[in-house]
């Protein structure tokens, strides 16, 4: 049986910011994937946030994900058919990277960089959910506070255009010609 030869791949990610939101358990999710196609990742990493060039699954803005691996060439139809059947990916893009060395590959991994920011975020997500909690309530004795007026600017009156009569020629030709 002849040994499979492993190529290298670029392969871009993109996922609605309602998925991202959930930043470490989408960055999981990639690598899941990836994993159960038996690719080696060399470098994963957060490419983009960006609006979308048309809405797709009714959304307007995404964020891309680039991956840099190694793969059996069998396998990248079996990675693209799963990514396709996730609910969680809304599309991929796989091409060879053959034009990249392995080091300047694994020179852009920023799975350090992907860990920090999800702890960040799911940090600013525990906070807003208990500020969030919080609601102020005004009770029926008190008395509400009443909203105070906005104070009107003066409108000042815009000029108007004179009209300009205009010069009658063809009337003063007329009479020039003796009729």
């Amino acid at each position: 049986m002849a040994t499979q030869t492993m190529n290298p791949y670029e392969v871009m990610f993109l996922v609605s910011q309602q998925v991202a939101s959930d930043f470490g358990g989408t960055v999981e999710h990639l690598r899941e994937q990836l994993s159960r196609a038996g690719a080696e990742v060399l470098a994963l990493q957060k490419w983009d946030e960006r609006r979308l060039a048309f809405e797709i699954d009714k959304q307007r803005r995404g964020v891309y994900f680039l991956a840099y691996i190694h793969a059996e060439p069998e396998s990248i139809a079996g990675l693209e058919r799963d990514c396709n059947i996730s609910e969680r990916i809304m599309r991929i893009l796989v091409t060879r990277a053959n034009h990249l060395s392995e080091d300047q590959m694994r020179a852009a991994d920023q799975s350090a960089e992907l860990g920090a920011e999800a702890k960040m975020r799911a940090e600013r997500a525990a906070e807003q959910t208990d500020t969030g909690g919080a609601r102020v309530e005004i009770k029926a004795d008190e008395p509400k506070p009443e909203p105070k007026p906005e104070p009107k600017a003066e409108a000042k009156p815009e000029p108007k255009a004179e009209a300009k009569p205009e010069p009658v020629a063809a009337q003063e030709e007329g009479e020039s010609k003796g009729e």
